[in-house]
């Protein structure tokens, strides 16, 4: 399970920390662009980890379907199938879009493969009924927690854009400055 912990040194320690957003307004611009973007990459990273649990989810739930329907096509055979319904289907969630990479793949992948210890997933079809369905509600439960934080570093990236936001149209930042400022990165 994914937790924060006050005063820890990992990003999302600090992302959602009490004291992340306080004083945001005597906050240079900078600091809170920092700030933003710290935010950003942790809800990529959280995002990446949601992906990878509902992946597992949907290979559990096909293997499920696969027996109770007396099917006979492996779960590998089936497995592009799997993986692109849940691409194609409709979306849920904030709709955001991603311009970052995850951090961490590797971490999360370890992660999501932890949760259910020595269960291999890349044999669905040795497990036993209360296996499968062991595994699918831990990542169920895990996936309902990554949600949750995800949303609450959402929340913090929303306070952070609309600080951002309301400098410019008050006119204590401008455009000039922001350009400015972003040309000088290359020097």
């Amino acid at each position: 399970m994914i937790e924060v912990r006050p005063g820890g040194r990992r990003r999302i320690d600090r992302v959602l920390g009490p004291g992340y957003l306080s004083g945001l307004g005597e906050l240079p611009l900078k600091v809170l662009r920092e700030r933003r973007d710290e935010a950003a990459q942790e809800e990529t990273d959280l995002s990446y980890l949601r992906r990878l649990l509902h992946a597992r989810i949907d290979i559990v739930r096909a293997e499920q379907a696969r027996r109770s329907s007396g099917g006979e096509a492996s779960i590998v055979d089936q497995l592009a199938t799997i993986l692109a319904d849940n691409a194609l289907g409709p979306a849920a969630g904030s709709g955001r879009h991603q311009q970052l990479e995850p951090s961490r793949a590797g971490e999360h992948r370890r992660h999501a493969e932890a949760l259910i210890g020595d269960t291999d997933l890349t044999d669905v079809g040795s497990l036993s009924d209360e296996k499968l369905a062991s595994a699918l509600d831990t990542y169920a439960r895990e996936e309902l927690s990554v949600s949750s934080f995800r949303r609450e570093v959402q929340g913090v990236m929303d306070t952070l854009n609309a600080e951002i936001a309301k400098r410019y149209q008050q006119g204590s930042a401008t455009v000039d400055e922001l350009l400015e400022n972003e040309g000088g990165r290359g020097e």
